[in-house]
Order: structure tokens, then C-alpha cells, then sequence
């Protein structure tokens, strides 16, 4: 998508249809690897560009609350509840209560 209408992210299709744990040591597709390889470097390109990433949690078999946590948890930590609360949107037509749980994860969440 062009910087106008925003980033656009696909966890299913840029990361894994199977999301796993929280850590690389617990096994594959993991949060940290998520953060780390794709959703951190998007995010950064998103925040530098001033545009938005739209993140689209649709498609996958479903997601452990640590990956969440992990994932999106983490990337407040690295830069604040509001700064990532200013940068992501969310879209989740298979299950739309992950975004209430995203957003009270970053919320939670304090830089360190």
C-alpha cells in the first residue's frame, strides 16, 4: 500500500498462519520473532514515514495471549503505550476481541 493510505501488515501472510509462544527458546513463529524480523522493522518504517500500520490479525489458527504479549507488548517497551497506540491500527474480523486484548497489552506495557 502507498504511504497515503497507510502500511498495511498481514500476520498470516507476512508471518505464519500458526502463530506460537512468546519466545524464540519456546519454539517457532514466536512473538519475539515477530517483533524482532517483521512487526518492529514495519513499525519503524510506518513511524519514520508519519503513516500508519494496519495490522490484520485475520487468517491465522489463532493466537497464544503470550505471542500477543510478546509481540505487541514488547514493541510499547521499545517505544511507549502512545507512540504505538498513535502508529497501529487493528483488524480482526475473525476474532475482533484480540484488539481490545492488543491494545491492553501496550497499555500495560511501559518503556524501560
Amino acid at each position: 500500500m502507498s504511504v497515503a493510505q497507510g502500511l498495511y501488515l498481514s500476520v498470516a501472510k507476512e508471518f505464519s498462519e500458526t502463530p506460537g509462544p512468546r519466545s524464540r527458546e519456546e519454539g517457532d513463529w514466536s512473538g519475539e520473532q515477530f517483533l524482532e524480523d517483521v512487526l518492529g522493522p514495519k513499525f519503524d518504517q510506518a513511524a519514520r514515514e508519519g503513516t500508519t500500520l494496519m495490522i490484520d490479525l485475520d487468517g491465522t489458527e489463532g493466537y497464544a495471549t503470550s505471542f500477543l504479549e510478546s509481540a505487541f507488548g514488547g514493541l510499547a517497551r521499545r517505544h511507549s503505550s502512545k507512540r504505538v497506540l498513535d502508529v497501529l491500527q487493528f483488524k480482526s474480523n475473525d476474532e475482533p476481541y484480540l484488539i481490545d486484548e492488543i491494545k491492553k497489552y501496550v497499555n500495560d506495557a511501559s518503556p524501560r
